[in-house]
């Protein structure tokens, strides 16, 4: 392969990675440890 096809193919694996891995971090088991900076200040 051309390096140009390896390169684009790197980033796309890596942008999919990291979005799969920010979707997994706010919806799944890990979102329970997060909080709302909102909800921690009412007026």
């Amino acid at each position: 392969m051309e390096p140009a096809t390896v390169f684009s193919i790197s980033i796309g694996v890596f942008l999919l990675a990291v979005t799969g891995f920010s979707i997994y971090t706010s919806f799944g088991p890990p979102s329970r440890e997060l909080n709302d900076p909102f909800e921690d200040h009412e007026d």
